[in-house]
């Protein structure tokens, strides 16, 4: 019998409920992992709640974790029962263990630990693609990040700032914003205090930013294309407040042709080349030290709907873990 967290209807944290289930060998093409560690994500919400449709349910939820293989099926190669392993975007993390296909398994470096790898896949891999991809980040760039004392906008932060960028935050308390500030911000805006869109005109002198990622969604809408340049970029790539209901794309002529889109990791990471090249730029990032990854808070699978209810509360900052 494995421990496992299901959900068998959509709604508040308190349909997420522990159950112990038998687990079959591992399928063809997959493996059977132990996990030492469970990453915790805002996206695991939109499934908990229904925003975003899980598989059928009940399910299990989660999207992202770290362990050893302790049993392979048949048809694969490229992974042996003690190799440590990592992953992101294959839902069903929040057990014991699981049976999992190895398309979208990476091998962990020696020196990076599970809980880290854990903490990192998910967002990691988030930032990298904002960076690299969605909007390649240049010295001299002014960027402006929403939530930046968040998992994502942690790493965010840090990672612009190492690509020669002037970083703007935002965040909610005085202790979130030291913690942005530590973590690569040059400027943090405190948003239930200020305006933000007038404190970034402020700091950028009228000019505005040339990108902007937001993952709050519908607090920050349309406020974060006034913070952009004419013709700069809006990244919306979560919903921490809501989903945006009513986006209206004249609002992006009227206020300097600007450019948006809605990205997501899935698309970025579909194929095994696109995974190994977003996984391995994330761990050189890491391993040079340009990256360090904040676990701020960490509890046992079995407490997953104190864990919730502290996400969405905005009581968290950093990565959190769920511990089997």
């Amino acid at each position: 019998m494995v421990g496992m967290v299901r959900i068998h209807k959509y709604g508040g944290p308190e349909v997420l409920t522990y159950e112990d289930v038998d687990l079959p060998p591992p399928g063809h093409g997959e493996v059977q992992i132990r996990h030492t560690a469970i990453g915790l994500n805002f996206v695991d919400t939109y499934f908990r709640s229904g925003l975003y449709k899980g598989p059928v349910l009940p399910f299990v939820p989660g999207n992202e974790g770290a362990g050893v293989v302790v049993a392979v099926g048949d048809h694969v190669n490229d992974f042996h029962v003690g190799d440590r392993i990592a992953y992101a975007t294959i839902t069903g993390s929040y057990c014991e263990a699981r049976n999992i296909p190895v398309g979208g398994l990476v091998h962990l470096p020696a020196s990076i630990d599970d809980r880290t790898a854990a903490a990192m896949m998910l967002k990691g891999m988030t930032a990298q693609y904002l960076v690299r991809k969605t909007y390649e980040v240049k010295p001299g760039d002014t960027v402006l990040i929403q939530a930046a004392a968040g998992g994502v906008g942690l790493l965010l932060s840090q990672w612009c700032h190492a690509l020669g960028a002037k970083v703007i935050g935002t965040a909610g308390s005085k202790d979130k914003a030291e913690l942005a500030y530590a973590n690569g911000c040059d400027e943090v805006i405190l948003y239930r205090e200020e305006d933000f869109v007038h404190r970034v005109k402020e700091i950028t002198k009228g000019k505005g930013c040339d990108v902007v990622y937001d993952g709050v969604g519908q607090d920050t809408y349309p406020g974060s294309l006034d913070c952009l340049k004419p013709r700069g970029l809006w990244v919306s790539f979560g919903n921490a407040s809501g989903a945006i209901k009513d986006f209206n794309l004249l609002l992006l002529s009227q206020k300097g042709s600007l450019y948006a889109t809605r990205p997501t990791l899935n698309t970025h990471i579909a194929t095994k080349e696109d995974l190994y090249a977003t996984a391995n730029d994330l761990f050189e990032a890491v391993l040079k030290g340009a990256l360090k990854i904040p676990i701020h808070q960490t509890y046992a699978l079995r407490d997953v709907q104190k864990a919730h209810r502290d996400l969405e509360g905005r009581a968290t900052t950093g990565s959190t873990l769920l511990l089997p």
